[in-house]
Order: C-alpha cells, then structure tokens, then sequence
C-alpha cells in the first residue's frame, strides 16, 4: 500500500527537519521575540493590560475568520477584558458562542504550564461548540469523532466537483494517535520551544481528532507552547492574525507537508518566517495603543459623557466602517438626537471631524488619527 499521506508513511510520526537551513532564521525569531517582550514589559501595567486585551482580541476574531467564522470584535474584546478582570469603558453583552472560544485562548494561554490531557482537550471543544452543533450540523461534542458518515476529509469545491485536499487517519486509531501526541507535548525534552510549537500544529491538524474546530484548537495549543517558550502568559503578538493575512499560503504549505515525507523542513521555515511577520507586526498594536493612551493624556482635563467616552474608544480601537450618527445611536444605546447632540458637542471642542461626503452618508472620525 501506497502512504498517499504523512501518517501513513512507516516512521509516522517521526519528524525530522535540516537544522542547518533553519537555524539562522530560528535564531533570528528569538531574537525578535526577545525584543519585543523586552519592550513591552518596560511599559507600565496599562499600557500593558491594553497591549494584551488588543492582541487576544486579535488572535480570537482571526483564527475564527481562518475558518471562515467572523467573530464581532466588539464582543470578542469584551468577552477577553471581562475573563481577564480587566475594568475597560464599554463593556458589552457577548454571546455564548463567542465566550467559549474566548474561554478556550485564556486558558491555553493564562494556563500554559499546565499539563495538556484529553480531559483539558474536551473542555475546549465543548466550550467552542456549546451547543453541540456546528451550524445546523449536530456534532460529537468533547470526545473523538467517529467517522460513522466516512472519513474525515478536508475538501473544497461543489458537490460533485469536489477536491479532497487531506484525509485524517481512521477514528479507531485516535486514542493511539492522541496518547503519542500528549506524551510527547507534556514530555521535559530540550526541543526547542518554538520548534515544539511548529511541530505540534502540523501534527495536530493532521490528527484532524475533531468532527470540527480542529483548526482553532491546534493555533490555542500553538499559542499555548509559545506562551511557554517566553514563560509569560502575556500575549503581544498575534501568530493567527498573521496566518490569516498569508491564509492562501499556510492552507498550501499544510496541503503539501501532509502529502510528504516526514521531512517537514519546509513546513518549519514557512511558520518560523510567518511567526516572525507576526512579531514585527506587533509594532502596529502597540504604535495604536500609544497613540491610544496619548490621546486620553491630551483631553484628561476635559469632561466626557461615558457614552461619548464608549465611542471614542471604539475609534481609538480601529472601528470597521464609518461611523455616523445612526451608528453612534446603535453602538451608544441612544435616540438620533442624542447622538447628534453628542457628535456636535465633540466636533465643537475639536476632537470630531466631519469626514468627505454629506447627507445620509455623513461620517465622522478623530482628528489627527488616521486609521492603521
């Protein structure tokens, strides 16, 4: 018989990879990491509680939108400042669904030294299917699938004119599968951190142990691994963020190390060169949250409404759209007048601009601070 995939080849899962091609840009990426959490903890504790609530909220709503899921940020950023005890202006109501895939990054990434077991596993798919269905689809929740409609195959096109990309080892192999996959990610061997993380994506989306969430779960173990390679449970990087930006890419480079060999050099240079975009990009989110904090040191002598403080910070927060006075009514729980009066008080005291346009379409942003 043929190994048409990786875990079908003899030595499954016996990884190997050319130290020698990746050890300069391993090296590199501790290097940048290094930096970055260096200059986040000379911050004082603000800034960094922001810089943590932004990228959680980050990590969450794009590893959700890798699978084609949008998340509302809004929610998203509630939900992490309210598990993380966080007392932030404009909290909001979070559905079900959002909390537990919130419930699920805080855990892998407040309880990173923790060991990993099937029972911790459960946990986070029940918590990301609280309902037991995957859409209108009813799924086996908190235990192994078991291929009672076929395999699991990981497909794309029309019925009919399907292309099958990946299919998962057999659901009676799965408690063999997942005690090696456990045993070695709980294990005290000197493998490199950042390796073990890379490592642990591949081989859990191969897995595939899930009817579905599989995706999400293997970047929360990801996010987990590399929370202990910098022993902190702050996260001022988002790897998900830059993996859906490179979505097209890191669906191809998976596709291609599933039909390979167990030599997954390739598969490590593309996440180590992904992580390290993810690390420089990082920049972005704290340029915002300075930018952020110096804008409230400006007007701190001047008196807001806390509804027009709430909506302030969703501009400061890079909100998605325009807003207008019929969004700032929505967002801020209030009548037209109301808003109205708001905006105008603002665009008064020079803190509002009215953007191009008129009418209907009237929009208004913050002056001098131009969307990232």
């Amino acid at each position: 018989m043929t190994a048409d995939y990786i875990h079908q080849q003899k030595k499954w899962p016996q990884f190997h990879w050319n130290q020698d091609r990746i050890s300069t840009l391993l090296e590199h990426v501790r290097l940048t990491q290094g930096k970055l959490i260096g200059k986040m903890e000379a911050l004082g504790f603000d800034l960094r509680n922001e810089a943590v609530l932004q990228n959680l909220t980050e990590e969450v709503v794009k590893s959700s939108e890798i699978e084609g899921e949008k998340l509302d940020r809004n929610q998203v950023r509630s939900s992490v400042a309210r598990h993380l005890g966080l007392d932030i202006v404009g909290l909001v109501r979070s559905d079900r669904d959002i909390d537990g895939v919130v419930e699920m990054m805080i855990d892998a990434t407040q309880k990173y030294s923790q060991p990993f077991n099937n029972e911790r596993l459960f946990a986070w798919h029940a918590a990301l299917f609280p309902t037991g269905r995957s859409g209108l689809t009813k799924i086996i929740v908190g235990d192994w699938r078991d291929d009672f409609d076929g395999p699991m195959r990981v497909i794309s096109g029309p019925v009919g004119k399907t292309k099958i990309h990946f299919e998962a080892p057999a659901a009676k192999l799965l408690n063999k599968e997942m005690k090696l996959f456990l045993n070695w990610l709980n294990e005290k061997k000197t493998t490199d951190s950042i390796l073990k993380a890379a490592v642990a994506h591949l081989w859990f989306v191969t897995i595939h142990p899930f009817d579905d969430g599989n995706g999400r779960i293997a970047r929360a173990i990801t996010d987990m691994l590399l929370a202990r390679s910098e022993d902190s449970s702050k996260r001022f990087y988002s790897l998900s963020a830059q993996i859906c930006a490179e979505r097209k890419s890191y669906y191809e480079i998976l596709e291609k190390t599933q039909k390979g060999t167990l030599d997954i050099t390739e598969w490590i240079l593309w996440f180590l060169t992904c992580m390290d975009r993810a690390l420089l990009n990082a920049d972005k989110v704290l340029h915002l949250v300075m930018k952020k904090v110096k804008f409230w040191e400006n007007y701190a002598n001047q008196s807001f409404s806390e509804r027009q403080r709430k909506l302030i910070n969703r501009l400061l927060d890079g909100f998605e759209g325009n807003m207008t006075s019929s969004r700032w009514a929505s967002i801020g729980k209030c009548s037209q007048d109301s808003a109205t009066r708001d905006i105008q008080n603002l665009i008064e005291r020079k803190i509002l601009k009215k953007n191009m346009g008129g009418g209907r379409s009237t929009s208004y942003s913050l002056r001098g601070f131009k969307k990232e």
